[in-house]
């Protein structure tokens, strides 16, 4: 079944029913082309009217049946907030507990409830990908939540990360000040980077050297370690605090203190001092100072390169084009970081428009498109199968450790155990409905079986494929093997 190699053929000029260079638009613009698309008469996207939709809109409804599985989860009927100090709670009182097994199986209990908010976290963003209108938003809901990366199995993270995951987003397609700052602001990566550990007189330097390093300026762009150093005193005092009441503070302290939900600036925290970060003097305030850093670090030309840079290398391959990320670039500062219109400016581009069908896909985007094209708008009842493939593949939702994000360059993703990993999910999409129909806690799935040689193959996409992979699929003895050959050619493995 080995079909696959990483180089991508060429697309065809022509196809049947629908253009080809709308059904490439829509593997590299969305999470993958929907397969119920053409037997509803619709058509995949190109680069005009719905682009504009898709940068304008706001975050779109789901269909009903998968609304359903959303709004029965608890990190969406209950406030994060909430949910953090209920499950303080119980595990302090887990850990007062004398005897031996109570404890224990209260700090199973805890583990489990731990873990159930990071899967429902996963199970929503899933969902979304697979059925979210507004799928734009989507893919760069995805991009900026590795680009602002937190480990969901550290410390209470698990209780946060949905909430993490929703405040990107909010922000996925707005100004990149804002989401800077929204992360900043949030439990998740205070907690993830020891944030909420950072003092005056005990500094902690983890996330002023992660926001300059990987969120915005880049590794050799012109800060130095006196620059770190200086920001690490900035964020003195920005941390978390579940406590219901503000601290004890100083009469001058006061009006300096700030508090939004589980975010805090404690000012009794906060070191005062005057400081010189990337050639400026701020002058010790609170934080007002943290504002002023973030201004600064969102309008240097370094930020507005490293981070083009990245969307393109996320949406083009391993190496983009200089003149590309320079017109992003440019498009960066002029609108003062307007996400929506870097985007623009990148698939504006010619460069862009010949790069289509040309980039391997990471494990998500392999996965994500495989059940797309498998069932459409056929809304699927249970995500685990899914979860569990991208951890097979390296690339599980939250999964990542250190603060660096996976990694987008094709090599990361092509080794050969990587490749047989794939096969083996192609049997298993290509099979039968591999769990994606078994409700929760049934012992058997619902009747489905993926449906690839539908309209839009016969519309368009088997206009596509190279002779090699007409070949292989002509010699299939039966619908189950010839959807396994297919979600295994080289052809479906880039986007």
């Amino acid at each position: 079944m080995a079909l696959c190699s990483l180089s991508a053929p060429p697309l065809q000029a022509q196809s049947a029913g629908i253009p080809v260079k709308n059904l490439a638009w829509a593997d590299r613009l969305t999470w993958g082309v929907e397969g119920s698309a053409a037997s509803r008469g619709g058509t995949a996207p190109d680069a005009g009217r719905w682009l504009d939709v898709q940068l304008r809109a706001g975050p779109g409804a789901l269909p009903p049946d998968a609304q359903r599985q959303v709004d029965a989860m608890r990190i969406v009927r209950e406030p994060m907030a909430q949910l953090v100090v209920e499950e303080d709670s119980a595990i302090r009182a887990a850990n007062a507990l004398t005897d031996p097994d109570q404890r224990k199986a209260a700090r199973d209990a805890y583990q489990k409830d731990m873990n159930a908010l990071a899967d429902e976290a996963r199970a929503r963003s899933i969902l979304r990908a697979l059925y979210g209108p507004d799928q734009l938003r989507e893919q760069m809901t995805w991009f900026w939540f590795n680009h602002f990366n937190v480990h969901a199995p550290k410390r209470d993270v698990r209780a946060m990360v949905g909430d993490y995951e929703d405040t990107i987003h909010a922000r996925a397609l707005g100004k990149f000040r804002d989401l800077l700052e929204a992360t900043l602001r949030h439990p998740a990566m205070l907690r993830y980077l020891d944030n909420d550990q950072n003092a005056a007189g005990h500094i902690n330097e983890n996330y002023a050297r992660e926001i300059m390093e990987l969120h915005t300026m880049g590794v050799g762009s012109g800060y130095s370690q006196q620059d770190v150093q200086e920001l690490a005193r900035i964020l003195t005092g920005v941390g978390v605090d579940l406590k219901p009441d503000p601290p004890r503070l100083k009469p001058q302290w006061q009006p300096l203190y700030v508090r939004a939900g589980l975010f805090e600036f404690n000012p009794a925290r906060h070191d005062f001092g005057d400081k010189h970060f990337l050639g400026h003097d701020i002058k010790g305030r609170g934080f007002a100072e943290v504002e002023e850093a973030l201004d600064l670090i969102a309008s240097s030309p370094a930020t507005a390169h490293h981070v083009s840079l990245q969307i393109a290398t996320y949406f083009m391959g391993d190496t983009p084009p200089a003149d590309v990320v320079a017109r992003m670039e440019q498009a960066f500062r002029h609108s003062d970081g307007d996400i929506a219109r870097v985007l623009r400016a990148m698939i504006g581009a010619p460069a862009f428009r010949a790069s289509l069908g040309t980039v391997f896909k990471d494990p998500a985007h392999y996965a994500i498109s495989a059940v797309r094209y498998a069932y459409g708008d056929r809304v699927i009842l249970n995500t685990q199968p899914i979860v569990g493939w991208l951890n097979r593949m390296g690339e599980g939702l939250y999964n990542h450790e250190t603060p660096d994000g996976y990694d987008m360059r094709s090599d990361a993703w092509s080794g050969p155990g990587q490749m047989a990993t794939r096969f083996d999910i192609a049997r298993q999409i290509g099979g039968g409905s591999a769990g994606l129909f078994r409700p929760p806690g049934a012992s058997a799935d619902q009747p489905a079986f993926p449906q690839l040689q539908n309209a839009l193959y016969f519309g368009g996409l088997g206009t596509t494929l190279g002779q090699p992979t007409r070949d292989a699929l002509a010699r299939a003895t039966s619908p189950q093997e010839w959807n396994a050959l297919y979600l295994s050619s080289p052809e479906f493995m880039h986007r």
